[in-house]
């Protein structure tokens, strides 16, 4: 007789997960973090006015309805980066050139697009007031692993990508 339920078609089995990923024992510098910023901000101009003239084209074509695009381009910074620590290489374009990625400390997994937008938006937000900024960056300097205030907050390490 054959079997009503073959072995391959068991639909109420646990799911499988992947096997932990050894975690780099090597934790970005302060400094690495402060000088991937400072070329980040320079891609972040220049997506902000790609991002410009092609809202500008689509404003000319709509007659104009287009242009309520500009809206979007104070978040063109947590955009990028969603796009990019959530991507497949788990950094931005500064973070790549000093050799830096986000994960997930415990595991060493990726960073989804939006906990990287997250991410990206405490960050942000902290950087714009001293107070936040400060406390943000206290927990770096008093913390082994050089963490951040924004990356405890949401489970994150940004580490050398070796």
């Amino acid at each position: 007789m054959l079997n009503p339920r073959p072995e391959y078609a068991r639909p109420f089995d646990a799911p499988v997960y992947l096997p932990p990923v050894a975690m780099p024992a090597v934790r970005a510098s302060l400094g690495g973090r402060t000088v991937a910023y400072m070329l980040d901000i320079l891609f972040i101009l220049g997506f902000t006015a790609l991002l410009s003239v092609a809202i500008a084209f689509v404003g000319v074509v709509t007659f104009g309805l287009g242009w309520a695009l500009f809206a979007i381009l104070p978040a063109s910074g947590v955009i990028y980066s969603a796009i990019t620590v959530g991507g497949s290489r788990q950094s931005t374009l500064g973070m790549r050139m000093m050799g830096l990625r986000v994960v997930a400390p415990e595991s060493g997994r990726p960073v989804d697009i939006l906990t990287a937008a997250v991410h990206a938006l405490l960050f942000y937000v902290a950087v714009s007031t001293f107070l936040l900024w400060f406390l943000d960056l206290a927990f770096g300097l008093v913390r082994g692993d050089r963490r951040l205030g924004h990356d405890v907050l949401l489970g994150l390490a940004v580490v050398r990508a070796g």
